[in-house]
């Protein structure tokens, strides 16, 4: 290399330099990049990895691991009523556990597991049933079953038959941290729960259109794995844990020989993604239409007049379909098109790739036929079936008011016959016995205007949260054994017409409270041991034509028809005449401890004189000594003075 060339190398050092920290710094931040989107994957991963599960094997008096997935079922504790009992498994699919907890009527008329500490979210709810493994005991229970207050389901006869039957499920928001479920015995066995699955989903899942929100449960209907021969969850398709580890019914055809199973072993795109996470093994198999039965239909039973959800799966796995419109068919539901020319290569995008349609729609009838109807010469395909049915969800009783229930109840020491558990008004198939409901439009809730427990054997006392209960307007306890005092605070229940007490034991004295009762059109206090002047607020209810019944209470006074009471006192005179009397027991004992004192100073004197007694009688000699020496000289003096007076005056 010649000078020049060196010279030349060396100028440009520099821009070598600068290019390569150009070089460094790109790289870096290339690296930065790739390092903020795998940290934002993982963290979105380990998000999305662990949703809230909760399962609960009923009966059991410990955790309980159930093969073959080794699924984790805590134990039932401090949750409900009810009686544990050992359990027959009465479907293929149900869990394999050993436990269930049944509600017999004497315990109520429903029971309910009251779930704490569940996060909010939208959650996947299953229930199921058992039977309890004990002679004389209904093996098919027939009752009914509600979540958060909205009943969802109610037992047919023939369930423990069929696998899709043997448990309830449904998708519901759960928004204040807890959950409640209630079995409702409708007198046909005891209800028997075996299992209970509370198990977290998208918060976006099935959604369906305006409707969709908090205040919709889609309860499950059925799902259809078309083609498949095999009962699966999505544990067994190794589906993602955010699809709730839905059940998938069976079906080989629909019937008539007019369709072929068909399946594939080819991986399947845009399968198990948000929000609804279906299985990828889901479109694995199909059901195809044949030349002789062009048309593939599925009928099922449902409920009329209801409203249904309902998501159809496709993908294209048939390897003689290669490219778009070579198959194409209209979406019937009940005889109406409901999408139409519908190709499901160009519509995915391409073969092997997952396509789902969701229609909502009002079903009439008692049927629900959903038909596949091919166009142009080609045959129909379809590869699984949701139908869910939208149930709104029920207003909720006023928080405050439920409390206040839950009080009495435990105050009046109410049967276990009346249940009093969940929601007072909801659902409303089934309210809780001795409590009227009305809605309240103002704050879309339910209130309590009515309380009728009448002749029910009740012991206990009646509470000051009574008042609670402010839109009460009929009170009716009469024919217990309720004692103590009547509370002073039913006179902040202003809309209260009827208040009937009668015939139990309250005591003490009528409050004047009662008097602010201005809507008050009876009161029967009769026959209790009430005593003191009634209220004059009271008595002017008369003028009212108001009906008032005081008798069968020895104490009273001061109305037409009792006793005319004493000399009446106010409250100020009262006072005063307590302060005096209680001045006058203070002098008293202020008296008797001066008297006292006294007393004992005069003993403890004559106690010392008795000791001292000689001494004493030498002072007393003395003393009488002196006095006879004083009176001698006092005489001896006078005798000289007589003596000497004459020679003085002269």
């Amino acid at each position: 290399m010649n000078r020049e060339n060196v010279k030349r190398s060396f100028l440009d050092f520099p821009e070598i330099e600068r290019e390569q920290s150009s070089m460094r710094n790109k790289m870096l931040r290339f690296s930065l990049l790739w390092l903020t989107v795998i940290c934002s994957a993982l963290n979105y991963s380990s998000a999305r990895s662990a949703p809230f599960a909760m399962r609960i094997s009923c009966g059991a008096r410990q955790n309980v691991h159930s093969p073959p997935t080794n699924t984790l079922w805590f134990k039932d504790f401090a949750y409900t009523g009810g009686i544990p009992a050992n359990a027959t498994l009465p479907s293929f699919i149900t869990p394999p556990l050993k436990t269930l907890r049944y509600f017999p009527l004497s315990e109520g008329p429903e029971n309910c597991y009251i779930i704490n500490r569940v996060p909010k979210g939208h959650y996947n709810v299953r229930i199921f049933f058992g039977v309890v493994a004990l002679p004389n005991f209904d093996h098919e229970p027939l009752f009914d079953i509600s979540v958060e207050g909205t009943q969802i389901y109610s037992l047919k006869s023939g369930w423990s038959n069929h696998d899709d039957q043997a448990f309830a499920e449904a998708l519901v928001f759960l928004t204040d941290g807890t959950v409640s479920i209630c079995f409702h015995s409708t007198g046909h066995g005891d209800p028997a729960i075996l299992s209970l699955e509370i198990l977290q989903v998208d918060d976006k899942a099935y959604y369906f259109g305006r409707e969709w929100g908090e205040r919709v449960i889609l309860r499950t209907d059925t799902r259809l794995s078309c083609g498949n021969g095999k009962p699966k969850f999505d544990v067994d398709y190794s589906g993602d844990r955010w699809g709730g580890d839905r059940f998938w019914n069976p079906i080989q055809t629909f019937g008539q020989h007019a369709d072929q199973a068909r399946s594939t072993e080819n991986s399947i795109k845009q399968a198990s993604k948000a929000p609804n996470f279906y299985p990828e093994a889901l479109y694995q198999t199909a059901l195809v239409s044949t030349d002789s039965h062009p048309d593939l239909a599925y009928t099922m039973d449902v409920d009329p007049n209801k409203n249904y959800s309902i998501w159809l799966h496709f993908a294209e796995i048939d390897n003689t379909i290669t490219d778009v419109g070579q198959r194409v068919f209209d979406i019937l539901i009940n005889g109406d098109i409901v999408f139409e020319g519908v190709d499901v290569v160009k519509m995915s995008g391409d073969r092997y790739t997952a396509l789902v349609l969701n229609k909502t729609v009002a079903v009439n009838g008692r049927t629900l036929t959903i038909t596949l109807h091919p166009k142009g010469g080609s045959h129909a395909i379809i590869n699984a079936i949701e139908v869910f049915e939208v149930i709104s969800v029920e207003y909720k009783t006023l928080p405050e008011e439920v409390r206040a229930l839950q009080i009495l109840k435990n105050s009046l020491g109410l049967p276990h016959r009346f249940g009093w558990n969940g929601d007072p008004c909801v659902p409303q198939q089934h309210p809780w016995s001795g409590a009227d409901c009305q809605f309240d439009r103002a704050s879309n809730k339910w209130v309590i205007d009515g309380l009728g427990l009448d002749n029910q054997g009740l012991r206990g006392f009646l509470p000051n949260d009574i008042s609670k209960l402010r839109h009460l307007q009929s009170i009716n306890l009469s024919g217990n054994s309720i004692h103590g005092a009547i509370p002073s605070s039913l006179g902040i229940i202003t809309s209260l017409e009827v208040l009937d007490l009668s015939y139990n034991f309250f005591n003490g004295s009528i409050p004047e409270s009662l008097g602010q009762l201005t809507a008050l059109r009876r009161l029967n206090l009769n026959g209790n041991s009430l005593s003191g002047r009634v209220p004059a607020a009271l008595g002017g209810r008369l003028l009212h034509r108001a009906s008032l019944n005081f008798t069968d209470n020895a104490g009273l006074c001061g109305i037409p028809g009792l006793p005319t009471c004493g000399p009446h006192l106010s409250t100020g005179a009262k006072i005063g005449i307590g302060f005096g009397v209680l001045v006058i027991i203070l002098l008293l004992i202020i008296c008797s401890l001066v008297w006292w004192k006294r007393r004992q100073n005069i003993l403890r004197a004559q106690h010392i004189a008795a000791r001292g007694a000689p001494y004493a009688k030498a002072r007393t000699n003395l003393s009488h000594d002196i006095q006879l020496a004083r009176h001698y000289n006092h005489h001896a003096n006078s005798r000289t003075a007589a003596e000497n007076g004459p020679s003085l005056l002269s």
